[in-house]
């Protein structure tokens, strides 16, 4: 048996789906689209599965996400569905309820957010509501854990019983057309999925229509009934039965509902300071340098160093040696286990507990609401640099992994909005790219509490000053996208639902350790143990990996780190940025007692304070992962836009380091001013000329691009 879940975004539904099924969940995407897909089994009901279908505001087709979940209902049939309302915005809410109980599915109303609605003073009467819908509501606490369990009975229960048919909720001049279609094509449906099909019939739903097998004489006489009603009613069909929706809505929930005298909510009282405008920018960025300054700089550093020195440097290494010297392994066999896979493989999973740590708290700011409220503050400023709001999700999303943030981006209806959101997106800080950080600073900036968190923001700022620059080009002109987003009210996470997420994001990076990783410090070790004549040597200078390195290190010698090891590692960081790290500790031997002493030690050998610098931006600003890189060419549908997305990316990340470094240099190092401080001046002169200059004005970009001459 098969139960979807079906609500509007921030509804609880991921909440009440992990209560549901607790851990027996699996996580894929749908067939053919690079939406998420949540599926799992009904905790004491082996044969359920739970499916959590995208959260939408309708079953009209205008995003991706919408088109996911009408294919699921229509195509798949689930045996019922679960249709979760926010009880404290009903309206809003049952707008999509009023299409799911036309599908002729089973449904059950779960009436979420109810201890919010109760405290609130507001009430609902549940059953005066279930009748006038036509299907049962269950009262539910998503975050509480309370009734979810219930609902899912209930949607059991419905599942072998013959559905009704859907009431009849439009005016009487509409039911009229809606009758006159469903007479025409009852024949070509069942009949609980007719009146569904009159109504998408009646909107002129292009892909219903698409996918219809009609006459071209059915078709030409359904059209004439929804001309006659667009002329009666002089609108057309689509915002006849939106308003039509809307006015049975409230309809019933002025008998249904009965609110409390107006007051000003603990939502809106917060929102009244992290929104203002002028306080918003401020609290953000306190919030983002706490929590930053907890993962990285105090907590999460303990536990990082507890785990890099006596768990990987101590407990496991020396276990592994005394236990590879009893059973008599080969010296090349104990260096590659030792040294190169655990020396590596352990010190990227030395900073897993920085990882949870951040995302620990990055989820808290989801679930409580307030990360809403961020993408409403950088719309204001997002709009002013060429994005809308809806850009700054998936650079949220991103924040814990490049790929599902990239692929966030199908949520931005406008082309060229997207495109640039793909290629800007990774531009903040990953998961995998936070181990870089910790690193640099660990080792040159011991004590920082804004380097890390400065990183954060100069991702931002990277975006914005990207969305300046390419807005006024002919590829990206234009105006951006409306942002339209519905602020949830602010409440208490659920610990539960914290963790998940927590381990959701976490445990993309421990995969990857195990796997990718350890095969990359696996043959890292063996280039930089073995020569050409496959004998071990003793001076890693006189590897395979020295002479690889050799060949292209004189590409980062402008920016720094131009020896053969900076350049390996930053290579080897295009299949997982973790790999940097990696590749560091397999060539600094970091096998010894001491892990993160012994990590620092090599490292600081390889860079100075600036060349360390360049090193940490190049590698946060380059073109991103393999697996990130795959996402940007499916999602930008074209070779062309792919290599745009990359030289662009290849083109910010070496100029802010060859700048950083060359400037550095003079004003750190004492370095004389030279060749390369004057062009690194050039560049920075570029960068604000491209930002101060005027855009270029729409009938000339048009004019561009058709090739006609003024």
């Amino acid at each position: 048996m098969k139960i979807a879940l079906v609500g509007n975004p921030n509804c609880g539904k991921t909440t009440m789906f992990n209560d549901l099924t607790g851990s027996s969940q699996y996580v894929g995407n749908w067939p053919g689209v690079t939406v998420e897909k949540k599926e799992g089994r009904l905790k004491g009901h082996k044969d359920v599965i739970i499916t959590d279908l995208p959260g939408i505001y309708s079953l009209s087709p205008y995003t991706l996400e919408e088109v996911v979940s009408r294919n699921y209902l229509i195509h798949e049939r689930p045996d019922a569905i679960i249709n979760l309302v926010d009880g404290t915005n009903l309206e809003r809410n049952l707008y999509l309820t009023t299409q799911v109980v036309e599908l002729g599915i089973p449904t059950v109303i779960a009436l979420n957010m109810i201890d919010v609605v109760k405290k609130s003073g507001d009430k609902i009467n549940v059953k005066k509501l279930a009748d006038e819908l036509g299907c049962p509501v269950i009262e539910t606490s998503a975050v509480k854990g309370t009734g979810s369990m219930a609902a899912a009975e209930k949607a059991i229960d419905l599942a072998a019983e013959t559905v009704n048919p859907a009431k009849q909720i439009f005016s009487k001049e509409v039911e009229v057309s809606i009758a006159s279609i469903s007479s025409l094509v009852k024949e070509h449906f069942e009949p609980e999925r007719l009146r569904w099909y009159a109504v998408k019939f009646f909107e002129r739903d292009e892909k219903v229509l698409a996918g219809a097998i009609l006459s071209e004489e059915l078709r030409a006489k359904l059209d004439t009934i929804v001309s006659q009603a667009e002329k009666n009613f002089e609108d057309d069909s689509e915002s006849i039965i939106t308003n039509e929706r809307y006015d049975y809505i409230a309809s019933i929930l002025e008998d249904t509902l009965h609110k409390k005298g107006r007051k000003l909510t603990a939502s809106d009282k917060i929102d009244r300071i992290v929104t203002n405008r002028f306080l918003s920018l401020p609290i953000f960025a306190g919030i983002i340098w706490l929590v930053y300054y907890i993962s990285v700089t105090t907590l999460g550093t303990i536990v990082t160093d507890w785990t890099n020195d006596t768990l990987f440097g101590g407990w496991i290494t020396e276990g592994a040696n005394h236990f590879l010297k009893v059973i008599g392994t080969a010296d090349w066999l104990n260096g590659l286990i030792v040294d190169g896979i655990i020396g590596g493989v352990g010190t990227v999973l030395g900073f897993v507990p920085q990882m949870l740590i951040l995302f620990f708290f990055l989820s808290i700011l989801e679930d409580s609401g307030y990360m809403a409220r961020v993408a409403f503050i950088m719309d204001r400023i997002f709009r002013r640099f060429g994005l809308s709001g809806k850009s700054f999700i998936p650079i949220l999303i991103s924040s814990g992994c490049g790929v599902p943030g990239i692929m966030a981006t199908r949520t931005i209806e406008n082309e060229k909005d997207r495109k640039m959101t793909i290629m800007l997106t990774t531009f903040i800080p990953c998961g995998a790219k936070l181990t870089i950080i910790t690193m640099i600073v660990t080792t040159f900036f011991p004590g920082s509490t804004w380097i890390a968190p400065a990183m954060y923001f100069l991702g931002l700022t990277m975006i914005a000053v990207s969305g300046i620059i390419l807005k006024k080009t002919r590829l990206f002109a234009g105006d951006p996208a409306p942002f339209v987003m519905e602020l949830p009210s602010y409440r208490l996470p659920s610990p539960k639902g914290v963790v998940i997420h927590m381990w959701e994001r976490g445990k993309h990076f421990i995969f990857k350790a195990g796997t990718i990783i350890f095969i990359a410090c696996g043959l890292i070790w063996f280039l930089s143990s073995f020569g050409w004549n496959m004998r071990m040597v003793d001076d890693i200078d006189q590897s395979i990996l020295a002479t690889l390195g050799q060949l292209i290190s004189w590409f980062f010698a402008p920016l720094g780190f131009g020896t053969w090891k900076g350049a390996v590692a930053t290579i080897s960081a295009l299949v997982a940025k973790e790999n940097a790290i990696g590749t560091l500790a397999v060539l600094s031997g970091v096998s010894d007692e001491s892990n993160t002493q012994a990590l620092i030690a090599g490292v600081g050998s390889m860079f100075t304070g600036v060349s360390a610098l360049s090193f940490m931006l190049f590698n946060l600003f380059n073109p991103p992962c393999f697996a990130a890189i795959g996402a940007t060419s499916r999602e930008m549908g074209g070779i062309k836009w792919t290599f745009i997305a990359l030289g662009y990316q290849t083109l910010l990340g070496y100029s802010i380091a060859f700048v950083t470094y060359q400037l550095g240099s003079v004003f750190f190092l004492g370095k004389s001013f030279g060749f390369g401080s004057i062009l690194a001046l050039i560049i920075v002169a570029f960068v604000l000329y491209m930002l101060l200059r005027p855009a270029p004005r729409s009938t000339d970009i048009k004019l561009r691009s058709t090739g006609a001459h003024a």
